[in-house]
């Protein structure tokens, strides 16, 4: 899986193509004006429902602590990658981590804009497999809720949004060059959603993960660049105005024939959707 910020990998995407299926730890400060390799910052008002995992016990206060990537799918459900929540990621069990906040409306890490609202009960997908990183899904329940205009739906089966070629969008602070160089502001990058055969030629069965067509999508160019990178695990892939994939795993960052891959929202389980 990506890394959280120690560097694993959630969080932003690096316009490379996924990286190594690893946790994010917390990242070393990035300039403010570094970005992502093939991407561009954008405004969070303008994508509200991408928000930031946060942990100051675990990772301090620069960049708000921030350590992995999330998205609003419900006013009190975000959901994420399941490995941000593993104690490889966390660097301790669940239940010692008693300030996990997720930080809404925040573009720029570096300031106190948007909200900071406690994390009240974490479910983990009870399918999730660490091995082959299938089902890498977690609903997070917020203490209070975030207003509707925050939500964004969740594509189903059979959505065209999934169709390969469709143009998608990738969201989160992580490392925007594959050697550690962590954003302070919210950046984006545009991928492609690839075939399941040109994914599954990809990623056959390694210690990085197998990719499975049930559970996952994979998107980027095949020919490397744009990707999500360390510190962007559990961030948003959009096709569409709807969201498709969270940033998974991948085998680097923006590295020809190494897509990154995304956990598939239309199997997410109905346990871990938000309530109507």
């Amino acid at each position: 899986m990506r890394r959280p910020f120690a560097r694993s990998w959630t969080g932003v995407l690096a316009t490379a193509a996924a990286a190594a299926a690893l946790p994010l730890a917390s990242p070393v400060p990035a300039s403010a004006d570094s970005v992502i390799v093939g991407g561009s910052p954008v405004k969070v008002s303008e994508s509200p429902w991408v928000v930031a995992l946060s942990s100051r016990d675990r990772f301090g206060g620069t960049r708000s602590g921030q350590f992995c990537g999330g998205v609003v799918t419900g006013s009190t459900t975000v959901l994420t990658a399941a490995h941000c929540m593993s104690e490889d990621v966390l660097g301790a069990p669940l239940d010692r981590v008693t300030d996990l906040k997720v930080i809404a409306g925040r573009g720029d890490l570096g300031t106190s804009e948007g909200k900071e609202i406690l994390v009240s009960h974490v479910k983990i997908n009870p399918e999730y497999d660490a091995h082959s990183n299938s089902g890498d899904v977690a609903a997070l329940t917020l203490a209070e809720p975030l207003p509707e205009g925050y939500v964004l739906p969740m594509a189903g089966e059979g959505d065209p949004a999934y169709k390969p070629g469709t143009q998608a969008d990738v969201y989160g602070w992580g490392d925007t060059t594959g050697a550690g160089d962590y954003a302070r502001t919210l950046h984006a990058a545009q991928v492609r959603v690839l075939s399941d055969a040109v994914c599954e030629k990809a990623y056959p069965g390694s210690t990085d993960g197998t990719y499975k067509a049930k559970t996952m999508l994979c998107a980027g160019e095949m020919l490397g660049g744009r990707d999500a990178c360390q510190g962007d695990s559990g961030g948003p892939l959009v096709a569409q105005g709807r969201l498709i994939g969270l940033v998974s795993w991948g085998s680097g960052c923006g590295r020809p024939g190494s897509p990154g891959v995304y956990t598939r929202i239309s199997d997410v389980p109905r346990v871990l959707r938000a309530r109507a």
